[in-house]
């Protein structure tokens, strides 16, 4: 558990690792493929994070550990110099704001397009099956590419591209990572038998298909310290054409190997991603009594459901995504119950400020009348 008082609010600050937090609502990672060039973060996402600096902790958009790594158009990255400049400018803004904020590091697997991709390189996978899923290309949406599977020897050198990831991440002043284990991506298809089915150490038993993830997560862990990792996990999502025949006890085991690394935080979605909440039956308490340290839940949490859930200690926080778009000042807003804006979601992704830095505080909203 966090360290918290005995009566613990929404709104209550609370320490999760190294990571001091005002309040326990969280930032969602939220992809808006605004990266300039490079995959460099732009000036507009140093004003965008900041302008919601007022969360607990913010979780920065999914970030690729290396140029294979990619699988949409202008998602940034954390592996070149200038990228890690990029980014902080982006940490010094959300600090000069007093926020905090960790960078979410991914590697997309199979869920990606040849010309995403250095010329001649396929997407990477633990078998070669190809998802029956799109990416965001150039040329809009298209059908993900065929992967390949992913040689026994290639696997210590994607693990140490998250290290060095994570490297990056504090050398550009982030206050930790956030590894994405979830939503149909790398570790997640190594964890889950629908995408893997290899026949050796990393995959049959759940104990070779948490391996991968057990492995990336003790990498960064001994880079940056434990206290500054946390973990996003999805045990029943269906995106990215992923399914598991049984994903209770392979998510129980996966969480009770991050608990003995001794992590700041377990960050789940419960159900679909950005969907049905009961997509599929799984007992997150469960999941959660096998973790001592802080617990982050998401998806489709309203301000009556987030409340109960930190009072009732079902969670340690709440993690907002598409109400994180509207509304920078969304802390604010749920304190005070107010009205939320409407998020445009033809400015989603790409483009510039429009529906990106340009939605009214209440403060904005006060000034106007």
């Amino acid at each position: 558990m966090a360290n918290a008082s005995s009566t613990p609010t929404l709104f209550s600050p609370a320490r999760f690792g190294d990571l001091a937090l005002a309040n326990r609502v969280v930032m969602a990672p939220l992809t808006r493929n605004r990266a300039g060039a490079g995959l460099v973060p732009s000036p507009l996402a140093a004003e965008y994070y900041a302008q919601r600096a007022g969360a607990g902790l913010i979780i920065t958009e999914a970030t690729q550990v290396s140029r294979g790594a990619q699988g949409y158009l202008d998602t940034p990255g954390i592996y070149t110099p200038e990228q890690v400049a990029g980014w902080r400018a982006v940490t010094d803004a959300v600090h000069a704001e007093g926020g905090r904020i960790v960078v979410q590091l991914w590697h997309v697997g199979r869920i990606s397009h040849t010309s995403l991709l250095p010329e001649g390189v396929q997407p990477v996978a633990p078998s070669a099956i190809r998802a029956n899923a799109k990416t965001f290309t150039a040329d809009g949406f298209v059908d993900v590419s065929e992967p390949r599977a992913l040689a026994l020897e290639e696997i210590p050198g994607v693990v140490a591209e998250f290290r060095t990831a994570a490297r990056n991440a504090i050398d550009a002043g982030f206050d930790g990572v956030e590894i994405h284990g979830a939503n149909g991506y790398l570790i997640d298809q190594f964890l889950r038998d629908g995408a893997n089915h290899r026949d050796d150490a990393y995959g049959g038993s759940i104990e070779n298909r948490t391996r991968f993830l057990f492995e990336v997560v003790k990498a960064v862990a001994d880079e940056i310290g434990a206290g500054r990792v946390g973990v996003r996990l999805s045990p029943v999502t269906p995106a990215g054409d992923l399914r598991d025949s049984d994903p209770q006890p392979l998510f129980e085991r996966a969480v009770e190997r991050l608990d003995t690394l001794g992590i700041a935080y377990v960050h789940v979605i419960e159900g679909a991603t950005g969907g049905d909440r009961n997509v599929a039956p799984f007992d997150y308490p469960a999941l959660r009594r096998r973790f001592s340290g802080a617990w982050i839940v998401n998806n489709g949490y309203d301000r009556a459901m987030a409340l109960d859930a930190v009072a009732s200690q079902q969670a340690d926080a709440v993690a907002f995504g598409v109400p994180y778009l509207a509304n920078p000042d969304l802390v604010a807003r749920l304190e005070q119950d107010a009205p939320l804006n409407t998020p445009d979601s033809d400015t989603f992704y790409g483009g510039g400020a429009k529906g990106y830095t340009d939605y009214p505080t209440l403060e904005d909203a006060t000034s106007a009348a």
